[in-house]
């Protein structure tokens, strides 16, 4: 599984700020490249500028709400892969995202060997989508 991880971006964000250092931290000691982003709109910008391979997306934050932030992405970028996170247990919510294309939707707090098989799924669809372009 290491050597799989080497090279893949990932798009860490979320508005708790102890959140996001500790989970940059661990996908960082297992060989990913963590970017961070504390709100949607700074997520944004970092979409064009360093373009990752998946998204971690915390769904509620002030400002651009999770899913409004993913809508964007994919327009950005309809080959990224987003994993929404929340710790806010709706089922519509969840639906309503995954119809829309989010790769997986998961409940806060999460543990973090499950984040990272989510996030090597993910990869994979996204490897995969790309060769069939």
């Amino acid at each position: 599984m290491e050597k799989k991880q080497r090279g893949v971006k990932i798009l860490l964000v979320d508005d708790e700020e102890i959140f996001l250092e500790a989970t940059a931290r661990q996908l960082g000691v297992r060989g990913f490249k963590v970017t961070t982003a504390d709100s949607g709109e700074a997520a944004l910008l970092l979409m064009h500028d360093t373009p990752p391979d998946v998204v971690v997306l915390d769904q509620q934050m002030p400002g651009m709400s999770g899913s409004e932030t993913f809508v964007e992405m994919k327009r950005i970028n309809p080959l990224v892969e987003v994993i929404i996170l929340t710790g806010n247990t709706s089922v519509d919510n969840a639906l309503e995202l995954l119809k829309m294309g989010t790769f997986d939707y998961l409940m806060k707090p999460i543990n973090i060997d499950d984040l990272l098989y989510k996030i090597e799924d993910a990869y994979t669809r996204k490897m995969l989508n790309e060769k069939q372009q």
